[in-house]
């Protein structure tokens, strides 16, 4: 098999023989910054048909194609998972946003909480964020970024299938009690702002039946590194490592 060491999230339906024509960026990324050749090899992926090889038909500075060769991998899904997070500094922000597609979520929803920093977000950053991630670490396929939303309004309209992890500081026993719901498909983890949930927000997530909530250790976790500790735990548990 011919290698390649670049990998492109594409939005065109991938299969042998398909040519993809590429956008402006995509082709000053490949033939003015990686500096690529008629001939070269790049590895295409989009989210539904899994990764293929493609080879290097066109080159130009605005413009080029691609004609896919082989199907290298066939899709594969992250679990149903989503990750629910307060926004907090846009670095960081960016951060959780990378690593929750690495570490394999379906969807990422920002949310905002009454300690959230921000009340809005740059959600085609983020998207591209995620779209990035998903190219580098050999993901072939790349989570929606939802653009963010008040927490109160996303609860009252939470489908019932779906359980909820609720990051509590004050519990311990976070591997038992999801261990505990083995048979529960679609998930999702909710990360706090930098200063936490309020009285009544705590309250409110106590109560709902959907919720477990579950700590992540002794000590309290900056935002990012909680988002990291929570998809991780859950992975280990419940998901597909």
């Amino acid at each position: 098999m011919k290698e390649a060491k670049i990998r492109l999230c594409v939005t065109q339906a991938l299969g042998v023989g398909q040519t993809i024509p590429l956008t402006r960026d995509q082709a000053h990324y490949l033939f003015g910054v990686i500096r690529l050749k008629q001939g070269a090899h790049v590895l295409l992926f989009n989210s539904a048909d899994g990764e293929f090889l493609a080879e290097v038909v066109e080159a130009g500075k605005r413009k080029g194609a691609l004609e896919c060769l082989e199907q290298t991998r066939p899709l594969q899904m992250p679990p149903d998972l989503w990750l629910l997070f307060a926004p907090i500094k846009k670095a960081r922000t960016a951060f959780i946003v990378e690593k929750a597609t690495e570490l394999g979520v379906a969807r990422i929803c920002p949310v905002q909480t009454r300690f959230t920093n921000a009340d809005r977000i740059r959600q085609d950053r983020l998207q591209a964020h995620a779209l990035e991630a998903a190219e580098q670490c050999g993901a072939t396929y790349v989570p929606e970024v939802e653009d963010i939303r008040r927490l109160d309004a996303v609860l009252a309209n939470w489908p019932e299938d779906r359980q909820l992890v609720f990051c509590d500081e004050s519990l311990a026993g976070a591997r038992e009690m999801l261990a505990a719901q083995e048979g529960q498909k679609k998930w999702a983890i909710l990360i706090g702002p930098e200063v936490g949930f309020s009285n009544e927000e705590r309250a409110q997530l106590s109560a709902l039946p959907f919720v477990t909530k579950i700590s992540l250790g002794p000590r309290i976790l900056r935002a990012d590194t909680a988002a990291v500790a929570a998809i991780t735990l859950w992975q280990a548990t419940l998901g597909d490592w």
